[in-house]
């Protein structure tokens, strides 16, 4: 059954270890209130973690959906005990809405992050950057999906508007009512692979698994007329096999998305202005008044559009606001587990892009 579920020879190889101890593999399909649902070779079984790897688990060192688990099953009652968590390849990350110190994992090993936003009255430019900056520093490739596109009067214009923002990822508009380009999305879907829906509320995020799934799977609500804006339905994450092999993980609807070390993330977001930041003059150039700041000369020639730079500027303020809170080796630790994968993700996508 896990086969389904995108089992391989290198997560066999990392699992190892655990074989070794009786344990066996399992991953995790739900996530609400410290309970967990499991796909395993002895079916559908519900978990909970040790008491050890609750103890030892640091910050995002809990299980969550999409993880690859150690497990010693009770097939009799359904149940099971997490010992350890194997390592993850990708993982969407952002930082919890309680705190500025404490991350959380959204999504783990993921292959394609689809960032979903809605062609309606909530559509907000600066929102996508965030999903796009943590998108590229979680090693997934982002794709941006604007969906509903059947109510947009100018579907083209809005894509062309929303191309300044997106940089390297694919953009496809959507309607989960009409069917339009929902097969273009399932290229995305291959058997094994699994894809994130990130959105805000009312975005679409839940239709459209129903949509994908060809079932009522999710609960779904209309938006608000008032403001355009979306209430929550998907309370809780899940990762849904979908009928043509693929795996779909909903995600509750998040109006704020808390950057968590998205350096990586944040220039390739950004690369345009970070491009343009390298041919200044000085090396330290503050981008205010010094001479010869190509960045300034951007901004007054209209190369640059200036929201876009002051929300360039906003995520590095909230970055750095971040770092300095945080262990600087425990930081440092964690930055080169990402980089490489981020680095080579962008070269990955980018190859295929020329293809």
């Amino acid at each position: 059954m896990i086969q389904d579920y995108g089992w391989s020879d290198a997560l066999r190889h990392d699992f190892a270890p655990y074989a070794a101890r009786d344990l066996i593999p399992g991953r995790v399909t739900v996530q609400q209130r410290g309970q967990y649902g499991l796909v395993t070779d002895l079916g559908e079984l519900n978990g909970q973690i040790s008491g050890r790897l609750a103890r030892d688990a640091e910050s995002g060192g809990y299980p969550a959906v999409g993880d690859w688990v150690a497990l010693a099953a009770r097939p009799e009652e359904r149940a099971a005990t997490i010992h350890a968590v194997l390592p993850r390849r990708t993982a969407f990350m952002r930082r919890a809405a309680d705190t500025i110190a404490t991350e959380q994992v959204v999504a783990a090993n993921v292959d394609v992050a689809l960032l979903v936003a809605s062609m309606n009255a909530d559509f907000n430019p600066r929102r996508l950057e965030r999903y796009l900056a943590s998108a590229w520093q979680s090693g997934a490739a982002p794709v941006v999906l604007l969906t509903k596109a059947d109510l947009c009067a100018d579907v083209e214009a809005v894509v062309t508007n929303i191309r300044g923002v997106a940089g390297d990822a694919p953009i496809h508009a959507i309607s989960s009512l009409t069917g339009e380009g929902l097969e273009t999305l399932m290229t995305y879907l291959a058997p094994g692979r699994t894809a994130v829906l990130v959105g805000s509320s009312g975005a679409g995020k839940s239709t459209l698994a129903n949509a994908l799934v060809g079932a009522e799977r999710m609960v779904t609500q209309a938006i608000r007329e008032s403001d355009g804006q979306g209430r929550h339905t998907t309370s809780h994450r899940e990762l849904i096999l979908l009928p043509g092999g693929g795996l779909l993980l909903d995600t509750p609807g998040m109006r704020e998305l808390g950057l968590w070390d998205s350096d990586e993330g944040l220039s390739a977001t950004f690369e345009d202005i970070e491009s343009l930041a390298a041919t200044c003059k000085f090396g330290d150039c503050s981008h205010s008044n010094e001479p010869g700041c190509a960045v300034r000369a951007a901004l007054e020639a209209g190369e640059i559009d200036d929201a876009r730079w002051r929300s360039y500027q906003k995520l590095r303020r909230e970055l750095a606001h971040l770092e300095s809170r945080e262990d600087p080796a425990l930081r440092a630790a964690k930055r080169r587990q990402w980089v490489q994968i981020t680095k080579a993700n962008r070269a990955r996508y980018k190859l295929r892009g020329r293809d």
